[in-house]
């Protein structure tokens, strides 16, 4: 009964929290993309996953090929198994953590395959929800030990399958969709998810060049892989000219405190003389003025970092014409219950507090696409 006074309690303070948003806000449409239903990360470190199957399911939903519900957890154990062995091989000083970012989930699609979620939800514990707590805690113990002793042995091997398998289930070798058998490889394929190279990561920061692929140094970008590095103005053209023309964007940023307001259905980034009263949502307040030297500040003093991913699914007006972008975020639907799982962040949220994307590459603008060599 406490749990669900509690449950009830919250969805009755996001209901009225988000009341009081509408009451200032009013979104129009200008683009609202079709895209599976909001899911639920739960207590896992999750959402690089969880966004970028979002934005890959809308991507199918898109090229016509129907809607499909794709196993986040099939991804993820993969995903482990590579990252403890690049851990392994520096040595312990690699990123044993949940994170990760975009390409690290279509990377281990292409190279893994996919299966759909009714073949392998990856709970196989007392629970209808994600947890990966212990799961996460003996992962790094094992891994821990394989760098002392200096030996990934047999034995080592079967205990990690073992952890996964207790934890996530095993994995099938086969399975049965819409009456026919596929391996995850060739589920994969019939997708056409077997080769992702035309979904381009980009980023835009001005310590490096741009126009070339770049590092990006954040923790979660564990294998070192380079994106495409733009300046503020065309990245900020990728994204609306994706979106306008019905191509989604999975998102990589900061959930700015007093900012991001997911209860609320909204993140903002007002000025920051107005920041203490913007935040309180009672009338709306300017964006900020965002420009590169002041999102480079922002990321060099660590006021911006790759905290959380989540899926751009459309384009918004609010009643004084200024984008929004309509958001799906990975909490599910019980944490905003009016909003569904969803937010609307600003422009200059997005700009501010943008660390990457993914885009399909035809969703890029010619012109830029012409610059990176596309």
């Amino acid at each position: 009964m406490r749990r669900f006074l509690t449950i009830t309690l919250a969805a009755v303070l996001c209901t009225a929290a988000f009341a009081q948003t509408q009451t200032i806000y009013q979104f129009t449409p200008v683009r609202d993309i079709p895209v599976t239903p909001v899911k639920d990360q739960a207590s896992t470190g999750t959402c690089w996953c969880f966004a970028t199957v979002s934005f890959l399911e809308a991507e199918l939903l898109r090229q016509g090929k129907g809607e499909y519900d794709l196993s986040e957890m099939f991804v993820v154990r993969n995903n482990y198994n590579d990252r403890i062995f690049d851990n392994y091989l520096r040595q312990g000083k690699g990123n044993i953590n949940p994170g990760s970012i975009a390409h690290m989930a279509t990377n281990a699609i292409a190279k893994y395959g996919i299966v759909p979620e009714s073949a392998y939800n990856g709970i196989n514990y007392d629970s209808d929800r994600h947890n990966h707590g212990e799961l996460s805690s003996y992962l790094k113990a094992i891994a821990e030990v394989s760098v002392e002793l200096k030996n990934l042995s047999p034995e080592y091997n079967k205990l990690m399958k073992s952890l996964f398998d207790i934890y996530l289930g095993e994995v099938p070798e086969t399975f049965e969709y819409n009456g026919k058998t596929y391996t995850p490889k060739s589920f994969a394929k019939m997708l056409g998810l077997d080769d992702v190279s035309d979904y381009i990561e980009l980023t835009s920061f001005s310590h490096h060049p741009f126009y070339q692929q770049v590092p990006l140094e954040i923790p979660d970008n564990w294998d070192h892989a380079r994106l495409w590095n733009v300046p503020l103005d065309d990245f900020m053209d990728i994204i609306d000219n994706a979106l306008k023309n019905g191509y989604t964007v999975a998102w990589d940023g900061d959930l700015k405190a007093g900012e991001f307001q997911h209860n609320r259905g909204i993140a903002i980034c007002p000025e920051p003389k107005d920041f203490s009263e913007a935040v309180k949502l009672e009338k709306v307040y300017p964006d900020r003025v965002v420009t590169q030297e002041v999102r480079q500040v922002d990321f060099e003093h660590f006021q911006t970092v790759d905290d959380h991913l989540m899926h751009l699914t459309g384009l918004f007006k609010d009643q004084n014409g200024n984008l929004f972008y309509k958001t799906k975020n990975s909490w599910g639907e019980g944490r905003n219950p009016e909003m569904k799982g969803y937010l609307f962040m600003s422009r200059a949220y997005v700009q501010m507090r943008v660390v990457s994307i993914m885009v399909h590459k035809d969703a890029i603008p010619k012109d830029i696409r012409k610059k990176l060599g596309l």
